[in-house]
């Protein structure tokens, strides 16, 4: 690492100061999880490191006025460990619990994890049915974006060079809704997504499904809402006949996106069955088995 140079922010007008001083090829560090594994393929994309890890805002997760915040050096043990989060996303916080290890959930953030765009990224599912925005600055000022418009293609986003995503928000969830998170991996603990969902939604008075949002991981080539499916079960009435015609139509979505490839096969039988485990375990049960 001695070819690096590394400086230190100290605050959010720091880090951009940083990020864009003329000629630098600059590459902000906040847990280093990705960067670290990049290096061994292209050692030469960036001359300096910004390391924005100790900005004290970048590492808060706070709630305020209906609206939760999670700063974007944020690591997962920190979303793991947190009340609001455990309280107004538990899906999220579930997802959080799937990253790793131990000691990559106490360096890995969720700026990073945004920032690398890797299809299999575990937060992002949760993230896009959140409807949660990232908040970027840089030196011409700031603006806002969905993380779900934000992510282009794997490894690709909108993010313009020398700007920085600060910090996240979404609105928090109806009272009565229930979240569910489901991932498969080759192994129980330390696994890279094969596929996951995220599904948050509540029903109205009537036991109809009011609001459903689902977002597939690693199923497609970025994180999106499946938007036919979630309006072919708006207004109906929770059963095993319309998850399972939700889990086929899901499948249908992500073949038409993808085409047949040689995972289809395999994808196409677990998809439908954790968008089904999902659907029931929050609309039939009481979502507490997700």
């Amino acid at each position: 690492m001695s070819k690096y140079e590394y400086a230190i922010a100290q605050t959010i007008d720091d880090a951009v100061r940083l990020l864009n001083e003329p000629g630098k090829r600059n590459v902000v560090l906040a847990g280093g999880t990705d960067i670290f594994v990049a290096l061994r393929v292209n050692p030469l994309w960036f001359d300096r490191l910004v390391d924005v890890g100790r900005v004290p805002e970048m590492r808060q997760i706070r709630e305020d006025a209906g609206l939760v915040s999670i700063g974007a050096a944020v690591n997962f043990t920190q979303a793991v460990e947190s009340p609001i989060l455990q309280k107004r996303a538990p899906f999220l916080v579930e997802a959080c619990k799937t990253i790793g290890g131990p000691a990559i959930r106490n360096c890995g953030t969720f700026g990073g994890n945004v920032a690398n765009a890797a299809a299999c990224a575990d937060s992002l599912p949760a993230l896009v049915c959140l409807e949660t925005v990232a908040h970027l600055r840089s030196a011409k000022g700031e603006r806002r974006i969905r993380v779900e418009e934000l992510v282009t293609a794997p490894h690709e986003t909108q993010i313009e060079p020398g700007e920085l995503i600060t910090h996240f928000t979404f609105a928090v969830p109806p009272q009565d809704a229930r979240s569910c998170f489901i991932k498969i991996g080759r192994r129980k603990a330390q696994s890279i997504s094969r596929l996951s969902i995220a599904v948050i939604g509540n029903l109205d008075r009537n036991g109809k499904i009011e609001t459903v949002r689902i977002c597939p991981g690693a199923a497609v080539a970025t994180p999106v809402r499946f938007r036919n499916v979630e309006q072919m079960l708006t207004g109906q009435k929770p059963s095993k006949e319309l998850f399972a015609s939700a889990g086929d139509q899901l499948v249908a979505e992500m073949i038409k996106s993808t085409g047949q490839r040689w995972s289809t096969p395999y994808k196409e039988v677990a998809l439908k069955a954790i968008a089904e485990r999902a659907l029931s375990n929050i609309f039939l049960q009481d979502g507490s088995l997700c």
